[in-house]
């Protein structure tokens, strides 16, 4: 069941949103709203980006990265 969603947005953000809708071929700005929405749920979030960014530099410091001349070699 659908419900509806009511935003206020400033005069100048809303036309901006029907713009890109329009220009990236959405049929509604519903339709791009709800493929944004999408997309939100791929993103990771500061926390984890920071905690992936420490991991990474910690196996740096503790010698278990590969020195690689290409990603071939990684591959």
């Amino acid at each position: 069941m659908r419900q509806i969603l009511s935003l206020s947005l400033p005069q100048e953000e809303t036309k901006e949103l029907k713009k890109n809708a329009k220009e990236r071929g959405f049929s509604s700005v519903s339709a791009y709203v709800k493929y944004l929405f999408e997309l939100d749920k791929d993103l990771i979030s500061e926390k984890e980006l920071l905690s992936s960014v420490k991991e990474a530099r910690d196996d740096y410091e503790q010698g278990k990265t590969i020195k690689a001349k290409s990603l071939i070699e990684i591959l």
